[in-house]
């Protein structure tokens, strides 16, 4: 692969000189409908009134932060040593394709983080007997593996007030898992084929788009990653080791002794403990670690990327970023760590849990009224609190599936808080006008 193809140079010009095609991504997706739904669907905790525990929106600023510098950082290199780009294009180019990849590389996350992934799934998986005969063996897969990756490029590149219009470049490096949900060949262990990245329905639109970017093909709708999509998922890698474990910190999950020991490890030599202890605040001591943590993984990461660069484009190299730099070893402790008393604690699973009933209790509700052939009175006054977009989304579908589709759209793009809402509403737990 080459990068004149795989950034598309030729057809990324706009009409406004102080903003390019990628500038134009990156505020599109900011702008965006879904985007804005992150401030309301938990990251890892439940959203407390503490000021400092994050949501899926501040992670996914906090991850374009850290891919636009290793993007920037990449991009100085590559120029360096590719001359044919030089005047195409720029190191802030490299930076803004990869921070808007990672803007949106939770934007098809549904309610309740990954609980609310595999609640959906179950949900199909339970209801096989009655619903698989009406889907290809390939939709069926789409719906008993629900993907936030996929949902993802599928909300990136609908019409409407979410048809976005990204570059390829864009939507290729925000896809970690270029393939579909069922495949021949696995290709183990190849990380880039552990998921899927897109639906059935948007199989087509994903073949156009790699086909512009000339990326190697492994198989029949299988291919290798966009270079730049291994700096997102590093992105996104750094942030949720770094910035969980200091919410875990904070919220005194984890002690602060034991943070400040497994972010030391990262940070090696430039970790001074006189230093450290001269600071008064136990927060802000955690928050400078924090922040020297993430520089030293920027760093790491953009030395191995450029150190396989030829590999990564040729297609040899597919693994994450950091489960090879050198720091890799300390960030399996804090994941250990963070496993065992953040994402176990007591608040972090009463939240996977009331997921898994609300989710249920809204596809349990709504699945039949799209989709049965005799539907219920009840089926009927069901799907009548569908938004008026998405009932005619349905009522215009093709296929089962698509309909199915148009209904996890809206099921999937709830937040926490209008999911519990109209989960309590269909139950009869919440009435109008009644506390």
């Amino acid at each position: 692969m080459k990068w004149l193809d795989l950034l598309n140079i030729e057809s990324q010009q706009t009409n406004e000189s102080a903003r390019t095609s990628f500038d134009r991504d990156f505020d599109r997706i900011i702008f965006s409908h879904p985007f804005r739904k992150l401030q309301d669907k938990t990251q890892v905790h439940p959203l407390p009134e503490h000021d400092f525990v994050h949501n899926r929106l501040t992670h996914s600023l906090e991850v374009s932060s850290v891919g636009r510098s290793l993007g920037r950082l990449v991009g100085e290199r590559v120029l360096e040593r590719t001359p044919a780009l030089k005047g195409a294009i720029n190191a802030n180019d490299f930076g803004v394709i990869v921070a808007s990849a990672s803007l949106a590389h939770d934007i098809g996350n549904p309610p309740f983080g990954h609980s609310g992934e595999e609640a959906i799934s179950e949900y199909f998986i339970r209801n096989s007997q009655v619903l698989e005969s009406q889907f290809t063996e390939q939709e069926w897969t789409d719906l008993i593996k629900f993907e936030g990756n996929a949902q993802g490029y599928r909300l990136l590149n609908k019409s409407g007030y979410q048809g976005l219009k990204l570059t390829a470049p864009t939507l290729a490096a925000f896809t970690k898992y270029p393939r579909p949900s069922k495949v021949e060949d696995a290709f183990k262990p190849r990380r880039s084929q552990k998921k899927f990245g897109f639906y059935a329905s948007e199989q087509e639109l994903f073949s156009g788009m790699v086909e512009s970017l000339q990326l190697k093909r492994l198989a029949d709708y299988q291919w290798v990653r966009h270079p730049l999509a291994f700096l997102v998922e590093a992105a996104d890698d750094i942030c949720y080791h770094v910035i969980d474990l200091e919410d875990g910190c904070n919220l005194g999950l984890v002690g602060h002794d034991e943070t400040v020991e497994l972010y030391a490890s990262v940070i090696g030599d430039r970790f001074d403990k006189n230093k450290l202890y001269n600071i008064r605040s136990k927060k802000e001591q955690i928050s400078i670690l924090r922040a020297l943590a993430i520089n030293e993984l920027i760093s790491q990461s953009v030395s191995l990327f450029l150190d396989c660069e030829d590999q990564i484009l040729n297609g040899d190299f597919d693994a994450a970023l950091t489960d090879v730099i050198p720091a890799t070893d300390y960030l399996a402790e804090i994941s250990k760590v963070s496993i065992q008393k953040i994402y176990r604690s007591r608040t972090v699973l009463e939240i996977e849990a009331a997921g898994f009933t609300v989710i249920e209790g809204l596809l349990g509700a709504f699945v039949p009224s799209v989709i049965s052939p005799e539907p219920t009175r009840k089926d009927k006054v069901n799907y009548r609190l569908l938004p008026e977009d998405t009932k005619q989304e349905i009522e215009e579908a093709a296929t089962p599936y698509l309909a199915i589709r148009a209904l996890l759209d809206f099921i999937s793009g709830l937040t926490d808080t209008n999911a519990m809402s109209l989960y309590r509403k269909i139950t009869g737990i919440s009435l109008p006008g009644r506390a």
